[in-house]
């Protein structure tokens, strides 16, 4: 079955259309509860908790949407420069079904960064009243004490434990069914990912008092921009820890001894990564032939690596950029169209260019 990750990945237009209407208006009162259950059943690789939660929350199903694309951008920035981009959209193919699949470090961070998500997308839309079954974190509430003194919580403080305790329930149901290597393997990736949310909740203050005195303070917590998370994870993707299951079945244990055992902020996985550098759909990679590269590059975008060694063309293209920007008093910058000449250069393809698939 294919992981419901990419399920939701395909599913997100029928969300989206689905859950447009305001939640405050008439027609999502009157047919939310016969719409949700059609739309529930609708969306492919769910399980039965997963429908569940989806009928029982409908109005989270655009969140969960919203946290999709969210995740999704966030995953094709952190791979702009590598043969694996995240790009599983290519003709109709179903490719990151095909990533998830394996057990290799691309399917570890996708878990994470998509599990983050969910709770990133489930929080914020607690704290803009977009669901009912949340709202501001209720525990923030009183007085409290930091190192700059005394302080009253006020404002909206981001509700993490609930945006964390559904997607918990909500993402890690498929993996819950069953005990094997791999769904160990998914929740504790999706878990590092669900922990690298809260682990950005930051305190932010306002003083009040005489010209900003600060003589009271009115806090409130708040998570950071999503592109934090994602920077975090992309460092844990490239220190992920390859593992092998225990002899009792129950857990993890570090494939080579000279590596330090894996924390709960980790990223684990089993298998070594295929290389990407061909159409290869049992793998779910498209290949690297068209790809742009950076000829001055050392490093993963450089022309040598992104194209598997099979060369590159090179295309003159004009294009027109801003330039000679001058600061105007006041306040505006003022710039001049100028033309301007690049080399593109675009990896070559392999002598067989045609999919290849082992089934």
């Amino acid at each position: 079955n294919m992981n419901f990750l990419s399920g939701l990945w395909w599913s997100l237009p029928l969300i989206l259309v689905w859950a447009t209407p305001p939640v405050t208006s008439s027609w999502w009162y009157m047919g939310a509860v016969g719409s949700s259950r059609v739309m529930c059943d609708n969306v492919p690789g769910l399980v039965s908790r997963q429908r569940q939660l989806c009928r029982r929350h409908p109005e989270a199903m655009l969140s969960i949407g919203r946290g999709v694309a969210a995740w999704t951008a966030e995953c094709q920035h952190q791979f702009r420069r590598h043969r694996w981009d995240c790009n599983a959209l290519e003709r109709g193919q179903r490719l990151l079904g095909r990533v998830l699949l394996r057990s290799s470090r691309e399917s570890a961070f996708v878990h994470a960064i998509s599990s983050a998500g969910v709770v990133f997308a489930i929080t914020r839309a607690c704290s803009q009243g977009e669901l009912k079954s949340c709202s501001c974190d209720p525990k923030k509430k009183g007085s409290a004490k930091d190192s700059k003194g005394h302080f009253d919580w006020g404002g909206c403080s981001d509700n993490i434990d609930y945006g964390v305790k559904f997607a918990r329930a909500f993402v890690d149901a498929k993996e819950r069914k069953g005990k094997d290597a791999r769904a160990l393997m998914n929740l504790h990736n999706n878990r590092a990912g669900r922990k690298a949310v809260k682990r950005f909740l930051k305190q932010e203050c306002k003083c009040h008092g005489v010209s900003g005195s600060c003589t009271l303070r009115t806090c409130w917590l708040a998570m950071a921009d999503f592109r934090k998370t994602g920077d975090y994870l992309w460092k844990k993707y490239n220190g992920a820890i390859q593992v092998v299951m225990n002899q009792d079945g129950t857990g993890f244990t570090v494939a080579n001894k000279r590596f330090k055992k894996p924390t709960k902020n980790d990223l684990v996985y089993f298998e070594s990564s295929p290389d990407y550098c061909i159409r290869d759909r049992d793998v779910g990679s498209l290949g690297t032939a068209g790809r742009v590269c950076n000829q001055t590059s050392r490093g993963m975008d450089s022309c040598e690596v992104m194209c598997c060694g099979r060369g590159y063309d090179t295309s003159r293209v004009s294009r027109m950029t801003k330039c000679e920007c001058k600061f105007h008093w006041c306040c505006a910058v003022r710039c001049q169209d100028c033309l301007e000449v690049v080399d593109i250069h675009t990896c070559k393809a392999p002598k067989s260019a045609a999919w290849i698939s082992r089934t």
